[in-house]
């Protein structure tokens, strides 16, 4: 079940609301960037590290097309008001502790906005769920809270990073609930988002997601039948992504269903 982002505070009769639906509909489809780990570690079997250097380029290549990175909760606004053009969702999954110390840097440099989605009950922990190594510290509590005051939306990840497709009623409920409550204490301030561990999303999970009071969801390449506000696809950005792969990512975002369509 898709949940619209509501119509904004100044939009206060009938036909304001009428004028920002039609907007909706012939407003252009954004886009969301998926990251994970920022570092110069060579050793990256999952395809989940970009060097600074090569987050520095691709940031450059946004900024040189008139693109501007967002979180997704500026970017959901906006498309609620038919002002997504030239913004792109910029996420960084599992909370790794180098979004801090090297991804945040960037950011700022570009004055670009970006959502982080982490995980509460491995603070300070690592990426154990990766079989194969690199193991990366994750965010802990005074990481977060560094994020969340340099004005990046903190959003969940779940508890602990297991495939919620397979977990029991009671595991779905306690990452998607806890998780969220565990963060909202954290950072004093209302969590919106999540983000589908491993992108694995089905329905049931999905409405497991709603019931927890979420407004967004991420996944990754989500079934037809899923695609909303609680399933909204993004594509993988890695260190091979020069700036004609990122032409080509931006070109086939609607194509292949990878675009954030108007609401």
């Amino acid at each position: 079940m898709a949940v619209d982002v509501p119509v904004p505070p100044h939009s206060t009769s009938p036909d304001d609301a009428r004028v920002v639906r039609k907007r909706r509909k012939r407003g252009p489809a954004a886009w969301v960037a998926m990251y994970h780990s920022v570092s110069d570690h060579p050793e990256d079997p999952y395809n989940i590290t970009v060097s600074p250097a090569r987050l520095d380029r691709q940031f450059a290549w946004l900024h040189g097309r008139g693109l501007r990175g967002v979180s997704m909760r500026e970017l959901l606004v906006a498309r609620a008001r038919g002002q997504e053009r030239g913004l792109v969702g910029l996420t960084f999954d599992d909370g790794y502790a180098d979004f801090v110390t090297a991804a945040l840097p960037l950011l700022h440099r570009w004055q670009f906005g970006a959502t982080v989605f982490v995980l509460p009950g491995l603070l300070d922990g690592q990426n154990e769920w990766d079989t194969l190594r690199p193991h990366k510290r994750l965010l802990g509590a005074d990481g977060i809270r560094r994020a969340a005051a340099a004005g990046i939306e903190i959003a969940s990840h779940g508890l602990t990073h297991v495939d919620l497709t397979r977990a029991t009623d009671h595991e779905l409920r306690t990452e998607v609930e806890c998780s969220r409550a565990l963060l909202t204490e954290l950072v004093d301030a209302d969590v919106q988002g999540f983000c589908y561990p491993y992108g694995m999303v089905d329905a049931r999970v999905r409405a497991a997601v709603h019931h927890a009071g979420y407004g967004y969801a991420c996944a990754i390449a989500p079934a037809p039948a899923l695609v909303g506000d609680l399933a909204l696809p993004r594509f993988h950005i890695g260190q091979a992504d020069s700036a004609v792969r990122l032409e080509l990512k931006r070109r086939l975002a609607r194509v292949r269903g990878r675009a954030l369509e108007a609401a």
